[in-house]
């Protein structure tokens, strides 16, 4: 989003990977709207791509979504991990979730093109709980967050790989979420360009749903 008349941009201190509307939002969400850069290896994020490039590569790229969120993306979920994919999404369940949540048993796996890309929508609570939590392989992207009463409040969330989003209570509930097409990726003045990306989302269990229990594929990012 372009700064236009006396709209200050602001980033939060030292080096950067989210920026907002303004400082309040910026505050507001702190700790509910978290990028951590670096958080796999090289290694662990080769160890991701090498397990799941088998099952994705028999899925054919799609245009259109059950509910119109994505286009050009294959998905599945998976529950069967290696040991060393199950070591990474420990990593990831204590870094994200709350001792008292509890983690839905599949894990989503969203493959998007380098032309693809995710519309703007907030995930319905039948899929997924407070708590959403993605990995970020392959390609660098650009998350916006929009306040679904207020347009004007906005975050970006720079994504590059091997980084961990976490969007938890108000980012998750109030903001509806993207990932920005190509010829939009910026952050700021900052070009990002996009190749293909592939996202490893865990997910609290919505209220009420068992943990043995899966629904329809939910439009994560």
């Amino acid at each position: 989003m372009a700064a236009t008349g006396l709209l200050a941009l602001r980033t939060l201190p030292g080096p950067s990977w989210v920026r907002g509307s303004g400082p309040s939002v910026l505050s507001r969400l702190r700790d509910a709207a978290v990028v951590r850069p670096g958080f796999l290896s090289t290694a662990e994020e080769e160890t991701l791509s090498r397990e799941l490039e088998p099952e994705l590569r028999r899925r054919r790229y799609e245009y259109d979504h059950w509910d119109a969120a994505i286009h050009g993306f294959r998905e599945t979920e998976k529950s069967r991990w290696s040991e060393a994919s199950r070591a990474i999404l420990q990593r990831v369940q204590a870094a994200a979730f709350g001792p008292g949540q509890t983690l839905l048993s599949s894990v989503h796996v969203l493959d998007l093109e380098a032309r693809g890309y995710i519309k703007p929508h907030v995930d319905s609570i039948k899929f997924c709980g407070a708590t959403i939590a993605g990995l970020s392989l392959l390609s660098p992207s650009v998350m916006r967050l929009v306040h679904t009463q207020n347009p004007g409040e906005w975050l970006e969330l720079l994504l590059e790989p091997g980084s961990l989003y976490i969007l938890r209570d108000s980012a998750r509930y109030d903001f509806s979420h993207e990932i920005l097409r190509d010829e939009e990726s910026f952050f700021g003045e900052r070009r990002i360009p996009r190749g293909r990306r592939i996202s490893v989302i865990c997910r609290s269990l919505p209220e009420g749903m068992g943990p043995g229990e899966s629904g329809q594929l939910p439009p994560a990012c």
